[in-house]
């Protein structure tokens, strides 16, 4: 008799056993979307981060042109350069860029 309650004893363990795995599996397979969304997630906010990153160094070197043209001297000189202008009794030389060999031939 003692050899009967062994085997329903071991029986009744095993199918414990298989019970918690079988939640356990249940459990993982219930969150395995919500998981998922998480990781895409955070996928999206390091993307979004890269991109703020990179409008905030776009934001700086915007101020920082704007606060070069609010220099009358800088505004001068980029007139000088990219507009040709020049003072009363100033000479303007321009110098052609080199021929590249396409247009040589």
């Amino acid at each position: 008799m003692n050899a009967g309650q062994s085997i329903w004893d071991k029986l009744f363990r095993l199918v414990l056993a298989l019970l918690v795995l079988a939640g356990l599996l249940g459990i993982f397979l219930w969150y395995q979307p919500v998981i998922q969304e998480n990781q895409r997630m955070r996928r999206e906010k390091l993307e979004l981060e890269k991109k703020i990153d990179r409008e905030l160094e776009t934001a700086r070197k915007l101020d920082a042109e704007l606060r070069a043209l609010q220099n009358p001297m800088t505004v001068e000189r980029l007139a000088r350069e990219r507009l040709s202008y020049a003072k009363p009794g100033e000479d303007v030389i321009h110098f052609d860029p080199p021929l590249s060999v396409s247009q040589t031939q």
